[in-house]
């Protein structure tokens, strides 16, 4: 069997679990025999395109002609059984639906986030959920808030791709929903039942467990939705190295919140962007693994890969952050008040966990048992 795995990278610069996941299920794929045809941008080229290619970007989020060309040769060179799309924004455009359509080539698309209706993909608009956009046409409330990168214009552009490509979305083979809450959307969005495969994602087996450390681990994109700040409010309402240490990696706009709280208190570490052996590092050195999103954060890799470290997990009670956790760990209520009650008891009780984060991991979110049933979904739509 052969699939084209379409995905347009996100910035380097900002971590992207999303990123790791296509990463890590192209090669769970070549294992199980499955032929994989990458077909990939990277927005981190942007800045090198040329002048020409520069004047197209703008409408590349609808209609990406030099992905749609480069598409159809992939297609008629190598005559695929099935386009996986994960991430089409902005250099493949979800034109590529239609393209491998138009070559007989059925669709499955892994849906990480709401971009079917919601133009950053988040449902979260000044540090609370939104959901204006819902039910819309056209998604004017979205130009009005800036809400894609801050910009009218490229709210207005994103607008206009969510309104173009509505029936785009809706002409989609078969949609991975990475929670049953994902499944909900895509019902709400107009897909039926039959459409729709649940299926989480699945990281690689880093081996078992070190023996639980101390303390509490965040690790993330440093962005307000991502719930830094709640976390570290509710740190603080604890004496300074009552609860052990709480060590933060990542990067991004709040990162002057995470240099100040570390400044400030020595039970806070802030240890700035890690690679893979750095965050694996951070889990063994950390007794439990903080999820304070204050968005409906869909499937965040990092969950995954702290159950798969032996971490329990104390998060909140949105979007598949409770689904993830399930008996290892604990979901929470997003506002302060309940997190500081919580810390002390969740921390106490981490080390007991560990066996349970391990299980949950091996039992739901192994490459063994989520290749299987993508490779399924593939053969569901393969053509004689």
């Amino acid at each position: 069997m052969k699939v084209v795995v379409a995905h347009n990278r996100y910035r380097s610069e900002l971590p992207s679990g999303e990123n790791v996941i296509v990463d890590q299920e192209m090669a769970q794929l070549a294992a199980a025999g499955v032929t994989v045809l990458p077909f990939l941008r990277n927005s981190d080229d942007i800045p090198s395109l040329s002048a020409a290619q520069k004047v197209l970007l703008p409408i590349s989020p609808i209609w990406a002609p030099a992905a749609q060309r480069d598409l159809t040769a992939l297609i008629r060179r190598e005559r695929p059984d099935v386009l996986h799309l994960h991430n089409p924004y902005p250099l493949l455009s979800p034109w590529v639906v239609r393209t491998a359509h138009a070559h007989g080539v059925p669709v499955v698309q892994t849906v990480h986030n709401y971009r079917q209706v919601c133009a950053p993909g988040l449902y979260f608009r000044d540090g609370q959920a939104c959901h204006e956009c819902r039910g819309k046409a056209f998604a004017l409330p979205a130009i009005k808030h800036k809400c894609y990168r801050g910009s009218t214009v490229q709210s207005t552009i994103m607008a206009t791709t969510l309104a173009v490509h509505r029936g785009t979305w809706r002409s989609v083979d078969r949609y991975i929903a990475l929670t049953g809450a994902i499944a909900d959307h895509l019902r709400d969005f107009g897909i039926p039942d039959e459409r729709i495969v649940v299926k989480p994602n699945g990281v690689d087996d880093p081996g078992r467990p070190a023996p639980p450390g101390e303390g509490l681990l965040f690790v993330g994109r440093l962005s307000p939705e991502k719930g830094l700040g709640l976390l570290l409010d509710a740190w603080r309402r604890h004496p300074e190295g009552s609860l052990g240490t709480l060590r933060i990696v990542g990067d991004g706009e709040l990162r002057p919140l995470a240099e100040q709280a570390a400044a400030e208190r020595t039970d806070v570490e802030f240890l700035g962007p890690q690679d893979r052996a750095g965050v694996r590092a951070a889990f063994r050195a950390s007794a439990m693994f903080a999820a304070p999103s204050t968005w409906h954060d869909v499937l965040p890799t990092v969950i995954i890969e702290a159950l798969a470290a032996g971490r329990p997990v104390i998060g909140t009670t949105l979007g598949g952050i409770p689904y993830l956790i399930d008996n290892a760990g604990f979901a929470v209520p997003p506002t302060v008040e309940d997190w500081a009650a919580a810390l002390p008891d969740a921390l106490k009780a981490a080390p007991t966990l560990s066996e349970a984060a391990r299980t949950r991991y091996e039992q739901t979110f192994h490459p063994d048992v989520v290749t299987s049933k993508l490779v399924a979904v593939y053969e569901s739509l393969r053509r004689p």
